[in-house]
């Protein structure tokens, strides 16, 4: 017999409350556009397929996911070919190759690849720990899944899906225990070529390294200088909702990647520190849910819990941290804020599959399953 369970309440809020927080900020800061009202409703349809798809993942057990994490981690790495196809299938955005042209909905296979991966090495990591006869050749076997991915979405030029998709492996990786020491040889590796290239190679060191030096306002740190001068118009309670001046013109990518300075500008310090909180709660309780699930022998849920938050709380960071002038601009959205079609989709679908992880150790089973 089992206890049906329902969605944890307070994180579904939060989520829920930062989804609607965030369609009202892309709003104000799409108004720039001659086409606002069609940014508007394109993210409206956006919000309203990834609730629909949150449901679905509500109501499908994780073991489902499990079952399907190879066919789907294979249907990912065929969709970021299909990029490099010619109009009018792929389609390209300032020398990048990154979506697949479906007319009114252009769709980014990196985004899919985040959580595609996340599943696929869940499971994966399981298959290992039923197979310790030769921990290299696991660990050689990591690295070329990864290396597929990567390969591809470097390709793309998507240097920050490449980040996220591997250092949220690794990041598995350590979590599930497996490999440490294979792992350590070679980020010890890792870090032994970065201080040769410190020691032989100084010119490219500053070149890595003049962001944070310069106190100059070059051409490319115009995004940052901008962004900093609206969180500086906004002080403490912001100009208002829609009051913003940066996004007429000035800020670039106000509504995807720098909408976190809009909200410092029209909100303030208080409409940041909200974004900051909410995220932190969101975090907190999906790493909770991951710890939770491992103690109850639900190990494939337990490492999928702890990879989506991994991917976030990287994602958060980056994107925070280039909006406030701490790491230069790289293309990482703001997930349930910024504008974005599939990028806002698969946010939802992570988090509804992290409240499903939730309600499924919740549920009193008489015969549990130890690996889901």
């Amino acid at each position: 017999m089992k206890t049906k369970q329902m969605p944890d309440k307070s994180l579904l809020s939060v989520i829920l409350l930062l989804i609607v927080f965030g369609w009202i900020m892309s709003f104000s800061a799409s108004l720039a556009y001659f086409e606002s009202y069609s940014y508007f409703f394109k993210q409206t349809l956006f919000i309203l397929l990834g609730l629909t798809a949150g449901l679905v993942v509500l109501r499908t057990p994780i073991s489902i996911f499990q079952k399907y994490s190879i066919p789907l981690f294979a249907l990912t790495l065929v969709l970021l070919i299909i990029v490099f196809f010619p109009k009018p299938i792929g389609h390209e955005v300032n020398g990048s190759a990154r979506w697949i042209n479906f007319v009114y909905f252009k769709f980014q296979p990196s985004e899919l690849m985040k959580l595609s991966m996340i599943l696929f090495m869940a499971g994966f990591l399981i298959r290992q720990e039923k197979d310790v006869r030769s921990p290299w050749m696991g660990f050689v076997k990591t690295l070329l899944i990864v290396g597929c991915a990567d390969i591809l979405l470097l390709l793309e030029t998507d240097i920050g899906a490449t980040l996220i998709v591997t250092l949220s492996a690794m990041a598995m990786l350590f979590a599930a225990g497996s490999f440490l020491k294979q792992l350590g040889i070679v980020v010890t590796a890792f870090a032994g070529s970065i201080a040769v290239v410190i020691t032989f190679l100084p010119n490219r060191v500053k070149r890595l390294t003049s962001f944070w030096q310069s106190d100059s306002w070059g051409a490319d740190v115009h995004q940052t200088q901008q962004a900093l001068i609206g969180i500086a118009r906004g002080d403490w309670l912001g100009t208002g909702l829609g009051a913003g001046v940066q996004k007429y013109g000035l800020l670039p990518e106000r509504h995807t990647d720098m909408i976190f300075a809009v909200i410092g500008e029209e909100l303030g310090v208080i409409g940041m520190l909200f974004v900051i909180l909410s995220f932190a709660f969101i975090l907190t309780r999906g790493f909770n849910i991951a710890q939770a699930a491992l103690k109850k022998g639900r190990k494939y849920s337990s490492y999928v819990a702890f990879g989506i938050c991994t991917w976030f709380a990287m994602q958060i960071t980056v994107n925070i941290g280039m909006n406030l002038g701490l790491l230069p601009p790289k293309g990482f959205t703001l997930p349930l804020l910024s504008y974005g079609g599939t990028s806002m989709i698969f946010a939802i679908i992570s988090l509804a599959i992290i409240l499903r992880i939730d309600m499924e150790s919740k549920t009193h089973y008489s015969k549990q399953r130890k690996y889901v």
